[in-house]
């Protein structure tokens, strides 16, 4: 009996170890618009860059200490030296950048498809300033470097993926491109990344583009120069096969390998989730998943299953880190690095002062010239936004409130406007492609109108509240209208807070709140 009790107790001790051990990864790891994720580790510090197309700052850079937490510590790209964006829409700007380190110096590498096209950025603190661009002859997109032996190599992919090698402090190419693979066949071959382990050069790209069929595929060569053979098992990742076609989660790939302190092997990838049907509109996100990566063997995605929203797996032993305040009060013009603007803002359009933010409008959201727009990213699907506007000092002409933005072909806004007989009127207009509306509604009484939208991940809402008291609603649309499905372009939606027409307006706070 006793030697029952010690083995029933060792088995308990054991399904209890077994059971703290694994644990619920929850996808995305950083919600919203973050496409096209790099990552590197440096001691027990993981650093992670995306994607940010026409928007400024770009390449918002993450900090983490276990790959699922994660806190946006700064934007690599902060001057317009840096970052000319000049007639950048949703499918310009800043393509999928890759972050190294090696030697005590941080690389970020990237392509910005309307100025200059290939080029680099160094910095000895993660946080920076990074340096002004290092220019670089290679072409094709979604560049990355890899380092061996002092030697520093780029891969793109202008015809197929190819190789030079390059001097990492002047950005001259020391050897002609070569062709290493062009993939199994997928459409857009893109995104490649060298790594080296256990005597293999692996070559990892992504297939298929990033919408629904988009995938990872794997080769590997003992030479860096190849030749590379393709795993048997291609693609390692992607979500458009039988298993995988009723997740929420699809359009997943372009992926960049890591691997912890502990040897354990990770790789984040971009993903987007569906509403509404067959629609995204919050972006392609970053996503997370376990590699088991044998000695001499291809690495293996969360055990070839497709990615769910919830994947059990032992994870690194976790370190929260700070989330974003919710509240802003716009009391110095230092703002917080989750807000951005379209394009180079024009700055004197930003008029901190008094604890308000004075917009002086140029041009419109339509209209994709520098418009007058603040806002961030919106980074999951149940939120609310709320503004307040000092309506005496609402110009005639004058259009402000709150805009849902996914590019300038589609975007829903809530705004409070000056009329020509002098009275303040809320307005709710929308574009979607071709299609215009307007809804206004007298919102005479009261010096100052509160704005709020709200999204269960179906419907935005529109409301107005005047002089604090109840809320209104005013509209009402479904989000799959502003999807990329429906307006296209390789973005998310953001929501801020703009100006259009004449004169100018005061905006006293911003809040944004997730469910």
């Amino acid at each position: 009996m006793k030697k029952k009790s010690i083995l029933s107790a060792i088995i308990l001790l054991l399904a209890i170890g077994t059971t703290e051990s694994v644990a619920q990864l929850k996808n995305p790891v950083i919600g919203g618009f973050h496409p096209d994720p790099s990552v590197c580790r440096v001691g027990s510090d993981f650093y992670l860059v995306n994607s940010s197309f026409q928007y400024f700052p770009g390449v918002p850079i993450y900090h983490s200490k276990d790959l699922v937490n994660w806190q946006q510590i700064g934007n690599v790209l902060t001057r317009e030296t840096q970052l000319p964006l000049a007639g950048a829409n949703s499918h310009g700007g800043i393509y999928a950048p890759t972050i190294r380190y090696h030697d005590g110096v941080y690389y970020m590498i990237t392509t910005n498809v309307s100025h200059g096209w290939n080029f680099m950025v160094t910095a000895t603190d993660p946080r920076g300033p990074w340096s002004e661009p290092i220019w670089l002859k290679q072409r094709g997109i979604d560049p990355s470097l890899y380092f061996e032996n002092g030697k520093c190599y780029m891969v793109s992919n202008p015809d197929g993926m190819m190789l030079c090698e390059i001097d990492p402090k002047t950005g001259e190419q020391l050897t002609p491109s070569r062709l290493l693979w062009r993939g199994i066949g997928g459409r857009y071959p893109e995104g490649p990344h060298i790594y080296k382990k256990d005597g293999w050069y692996y070559l990892l790209i992504s297939e298929g583009g990033t919408e629904l069929p988009h995938m990872l595929t794997i080769a590997r060569s003992r030479d860096i120069y190849g030749p590379y053979e393709p795993n048997p098992q291609n693609p390692i990742l992607t979500n458009c096969r039988r298993d995988g076609q009723y997740c929420q989660i699809q359009g997943t790939g372009h992926g960049d390998f890591v691997e912890a302190e502990d040897g354990s092997w990770w790789i984040v990838f971009l993903g987007y989730r569906r509403y509404g049907g067959d629609y995204h509109h919050l972006g392609r996100e970053t996503l997370l998943a376990p590699v088991e990566w044998k000695e001499g063997e291809w690495p293996v995605i969360n055990g070839g299953k497709p990615i769910e929203n919830t994947i059990e797996t032992a994870l690194l032993p976790a370190v929260p880190m700070p989330r974003p305040e919710g509240h802003t009060t716009f009391r110095t013009s230092a703002m917080s690095p989750e807000w951005i603007y379209i394009q180079n803002p024009i700055t004197s359009n930003y008029q901190f002062f008094n604890n308000r933010l004075r917009l002086i409008p140029h041009g419109a959201l339509s209209e994709n010239n520098q418009p007058t727009f603040l806002g961030r990213r919106q980074e999951c699907e149940k939120i609310s936004v709320e503004t307040e506007i000092d309506t005496r000092h609402v110009g005639f002409g004058c259009e402000a409130g709150l805009s849902v933005f996914q590019n300038e072909n589609g975007h829903y806004d809530l705004a409070v406007e000056r009329q020509m007989d002098g009275e303040v009127a809320v307005v709710m207009k929308y574009r979607v492609r071709t299609l215009e509306n307007k809804v206004t509604c007298k919102a005479s009484g009261d010096d100052k109108i509160r704005l709020r939208i709200t999204s269960d991940g179906d419907n935005y809402r529109f409301y107005y509240s005047i002089g604090g008291g109840e809320y209104t609603l005013l509209a009402e649309h479904k989000c799959l209208l502003l999807s990329s499905e429906v307006v296209g372009g390789f973005t998310g939606v953001t929501i801020g807070i703009y100006a259009e027409g004449n004169g100018y307006a005061d905006f006293t706070y911003f809040d944004y709140k997730e469910e």
